[in-house]
């Protein structure tokens, strides 16, 4: 009896417990695009919460009476609603959010891998949007990446603040990532910028400082991540042609091409299309370039595609493949054959042809759970093959994957967690003939806190790696993946590891002014091309290093961003200052390298003349960062800006234990002091003009052997050193003929400017010509490399 009524009790009380639940479900829309919106904090009383799945949906249950539901997204006007609810009541609510973005509240995902307003990033950040890659008719990404205050691209090598000098082509402080996935080449560590996908792009961050606690090594210096589009409900197709021409150089002695011009051409295309549940987009890239330098064309094609699939079946749930694949041909310059009138024309034996292509494929999973938490999974194969005609052949098989977490805990609290690994197979004809192979694997964490005016961001990372040049790369493809996942602990418990740890705050100082500052770790391992690269061009050697050792530092920095309007115009100024440490830097130096054994001779000199990757020990890079950008109206017209100053005092701490040094000061090679960015773009009816310009100061250091006749070092009889001048027909024998002489009469630093200027035939059509260069300036990049004289584009756009 009395189980009975204790059951029945239960029953009651069960019921009574049940009747008084009440539901709210719906879904949230960007007001404008009529899009779904994923990952939207859905509020209830200022407590509990959900976030809106890959569909924009969300739903829960609620108590009933009088209740508060706030929606919340980065970049976006908060909604708030206040519903009354009965017991079993189930409320459908569909809320359309209006952007509000403004600069301070552009969105970012790359500091924090989660999205959030730029205003409560605790590092530098800056974004290049997509329509400054178009009007500048950029062909490939490092010609905007370029255009960013603070950033440098030397012969390929990307530097931040002045982290990085000329690398010849190995490794790389800067990592580039496409959608979150690192871009590197497998063995050498190197971006091709013209492999990524310019034809597609939502926006580009790149992040200002050490950032290896998230991204691992290679982001020693920071991080270049290039997001993609996808599609949204209305197709769009973009079609965009273009052709050019070299123009005479002011200088006539060093024009080798006669009468006939050389010229540029190329065309791109993309097609977004979502198809029911299905996202497609497709893009594809052709250029031809015969170039404004003898024997150094090319000639390359790319296609990609990136799919994305949100399941119908499990609710939050997506997933997809993207692709990419280009194929690139042409003959390279390497070279000057002299300063007079040979600076476009190699030199005798630096020219070499080739036929590359690179291809990577990544499969990725992502789920939304109910309760605010994300899963992913991505991975990527990327692979390199440069074939050319100098017995220089290099075959790379890369495996990356990345497993992330992620939840939105209560009180706008976020915290992401992960897993990484890779591995590399490389077959080389440059790396020792023989196989090499690398692996590392890492596990981070980092926390994000946002109080009413504090932000703080903390992070940690242990990432281990291994480098090994007689491991068989004939393995299967499962036990070669497996390797890139061997037990943490026999990565982390080596001499190879090291743990990282970054920590930063923003405070809101009023309602448009962030005060800022961040501490962040670094570490990079050297790749294999860095370590084992021993091969010939020419008369110049790279020679191997197999002592190399890891490379650390730390970046700090204190900054303040202020958002401003005046009148019609909106705006944001960025100041921050840096100060960037480095233990063991790792940096290419040419000279004479022989070994302790060998006795350099005038008979056998050349056999160890070139470059050489080394630990140069310490350094410190300090300086101060300034970034303006704005739109609005400017005298009545809509115009868009980006302009910034950089200065960096890069010291070299062990400046006494070098003797590259073309100078006797302690400024690191291959860097300047001062640089300096601009661009602006007017509209006015169907018109729109912009010019940009890059400017950087006088390097004042570089390797002495390029600029000073070889020599060497003998002994006497009674073993006293000697230096001796070496000659060829009584002359000093120079490696780079006049350079020094060059060097000084453009010792003045170079501003290059471009402009552009463009005309809407109809909504879907325009057509624009791109002057860059507009002064014809001679000037030269990285030694014995003149850059182009004026260039004139024509370009012509449609959309569909």
């Amino acid at each position: 009896m009395n189980k009975t009524i204790s059951f029945l009790l239960f029953a009651f009380f069960s019921f009574q417990i049940v009747a008084q639940d009440a539901y709210i479900k719906g879904t949230v829309k960007d007001a404008k695009t009529k899009e779904s919106m994923i990952g939207v904090s859905v509020i209830l009383n200022k407590k509990a919460g959900v976030t809106t799945d890959v569909n924009g949906s969300y739903n829960f249950k609620v108590t009933p009476g009088i209740d508060t539901i706030i929606f919340k997204f980065v970049g976006y006007a908060e909604e708030k609603k206040i519903l009354k609810l009965a017991s079993g009541d189930v409320v459908n609510l569909d809320i359309m959010m209006t952007d509000e973005s403004r600069e301070l509240d552009e969105v970012v995902v790359s500091a924090g891998k989660f999205e959030q307003r730029l205003s409560d990033v605790t590092i530098s950040m800056q974004i290049i949007k997509p329509a400054i890659i178009e009007n500048n008719n950029t062909t490939s990404i490092e010609t905007a990446i370029q255009q960013t205050p603070g950033v440098m691209i030397l012969d390929d090598q990307a530097s931040i603040r002045g982290g990085s000098g000329y690398s010849y082509g190995a490794g790389s402080r800067v990592l580039l990532c496409v959608d979150d996935l690192p871009m590197l080449s497998g063995s050498a560590g190197d971006a091709k910028w013209n492999f990524a996908p310019v034809e597609n792009i939502e926006q580009i961050e790149v992040i200002k400082g050490a950032s290896s606690a998230l991204y691992g090594s290679s982001a020693l210096n920071g991080v270049i991540n290039i997001r993609t589009a996808y599609p949204s409900n209305v197709p769009q197709t973009k079609v965009i042609l273009f052709g050019g021409v070299y123009n005479n150089p002011q200088r006539k002695e060093i024009i080798w091409w006669g009468n006939t011009q050389p010229t540029l051409s190329g065309a791109q295309f993309s097609h977004l299309h979502k198809i029911g549940n299905f996202d497609l987009a497709l893009g594809g890239n052709i250029f031809m370039d015969y170039g404004f330098r003898q024997y150094n064309d090319e000639q390359r094609y790319r296609i990609n595609i990136n799919t994305r699939y949100r399941d119908k079946k499990v609710k939050g749930l997506s997933y997809g493949i993207n692709a990419n694949y280009q194929d690139d041909k042409g003959s390279e310059f390497l070279l000057w054959h002299d300063a007079d009138s040979g600076v476009y024309r190699p030199s005798d034996s630096y020219t070499q042809e080739f036929n590359n292509s690179r291809l990577n494929i990544d499969p990725f999973l992502t789920f939304y759970n109910p309760n605010g938490s994300r899963h992913s999974l991505k991975t990527r194969f990327y692979r390199t093959q440069n074939i050319n005609n100098t017995q220089q052949n290099n075959y790379d098989n890369l495996y990356y994957g990345e497993y992330q977490f992620q939840k939105h805990l209560k009180k706008d609290l976020v915290l992401a967690a992960g897993i990484t690994g890779n591995y590399c197979q490389s077959v080389s004809d440059i790396y020792g003939n023989t196989s090499h192979y690398s692996s590392s694997a890492g596990i981070f964490s980092q926390v994000d806190k946002k109080f009413k005016k504090v932000s703080v961001s903390a992070g940690a990372r242990w990432e281990g790696y291994k480098l090994d040049e007689s491991s068989s790369i004939s393995a299967p493809l499962m036990e070669s993946v497996g390797k890139a996942f061997q037990t943490l602990f026999d990565f982390f418990k080596s001499d190879n590891s090291k743990p990282v740890f970054r920590a930063g705050a923003s405070y809101e100082l009023t309602k448009t002014t962030f005060v800022r500052a961040s501490f962040g770790q670094g570490f990079r391992f050297p790749t294999i091309a860095e370590k084992y690269t021993q091969t010939q061009v020419g008369s110049l050697i790279i020679f191997p290093n197999a002592n190399l050792l890891p490379e650390t530092g730390w970046s700090a920095e204190l900054g303040i961003k202020h958002g401003f309007r005046v009148s019609r115009w909106f705006g944001m100024i960025d100041i921050a200052g840096f100060w960037t440490r480095y233990h063991n830097m790792i940096e290419f130096g040419f000279g004479i390298h022989n070994p302790d054994s060998i006795v350099v001779t005038p008979f056998n000199f050349s056999k160890y003349l070139g470059f050489e990757a080394s630990n140069i020990g310490n350094a410190d890079i300090s300086g101060v960062d300034v970034t303006v950008t704005g739109h609005g109206k400017l005298f009545g017209w809509p115009a868009t800006l980006l302009t910034g100053y950089t200065y960096t005092n890069p010291v070299n701490l062990d400046f006494e234990k070098d003797n590259t040094s073309s100078v006797s000061t302690n400024i690191l090679k291959y860097r300047f002091y001062h640089s300096a960015k601009f661009d602006l773009e007017v509209s006015h009816l169907r018109f729109s003009g912009g010019v940009s310009m890059d400017y950087h100061s006088y390097i004042i250091n570089i390797d002495k052997a390029f600029e000073e006749p070889v020599t060497i070092i003998m002994k006497d009889a009674l073993g006293n050193p000697h230096t001796i001048v070496l000659t060829q027909n009584g002359q000093p024998i120079y490696f780079l003929p006049g350079l020094k002489e060059y060097r000084e009469e453009h010792n003045k630093g170079i501003a290059v400017f471009d402009a552009r200027v463009s005309f809407q035939l109809t909504q879907e059509s325009k057509i624009a010509f791109i002057v860059k260069n507009v002064f014809n300036k001679e000037y030269m990049g990285r030694p014995g490399d003149v850059r182009a004289p004026r260039t004139m584009v024509l370009q012509v756009s449609l959309k569909v």
